[in-house]
């Protein structure tokens, strides 16, 4: 009965984690409205592309991988628009884009693969990585850029993210 209550907690705990890593800006320190910076919007995108890639895990066949691409991406823009928004209310602007060669560069560096894997070649489409496995298209990682604009700043960054 224990163990059967420790899984219940466990098990619950797991959307109030992701709740929480969604909800992570990096604040500037002690400014109070500095809205969210690279680190606080990496957090959050890397948040909204780990739910989107566990959404298609095993749902598309690797023929339909381009799906798989566009679920994901569909699924991150409401995420994107809400993290581009946030620095929008603090005289910011943030522009989220996907970048190709990042990933193209990022899949050729650190595609899973070696001994004991069956995992087809990575692939590039649109900024996100996939892979073939066993036949389904596993979403792997995504290379985004971010531009940060203020009246006295501007910030460029390409952050990868991976689905856990």
């Amino acid at each position: 009965m224990v163990l059967l209550a420790a899984v219940v907690v466990a098990v619950a705990l797991v959307p109030m984690a992701l709740a929480y890593a969604q909800l992570g800006y990096d604040t500037g320190g002690d400014e109070p409205a500095a809205g969210p910076g690279i680190d606080g919007a990496r957090r959050a995108l890397s948040s909204a592309f780990t739910g989107a890639a566990v959404q298609t895990d095993g749902a598309y066949h690797w023929s339909n991988r381009e799906a798989a691409v566009s679920t994901v991406r569909d699924d991150m823009a409401d995420d994107v628009t809400r993290v581009e928004n946030a620095a929008a209310a603090t005289d910011r602007s943030l522009v989220v884009s996907y970048n190709d060669s990042e990933a193209t560069g990022w899949a050729v560096r650190n595609c899973p693969d070696g001994r004991g894997r069956e995992f087809g070649p990575c692939e590039v489409e649109d900024g996100i990585v996939i892979q073939q496995r066993a036949n389904e298209t596993a979403v792997v990682a995504a290379a985004l850029d971010l531009d940060i604009v203020a009246p006295d700043e501007r910030t460029n960054a390409t952050v990868v993210v991976r689905a856990v």
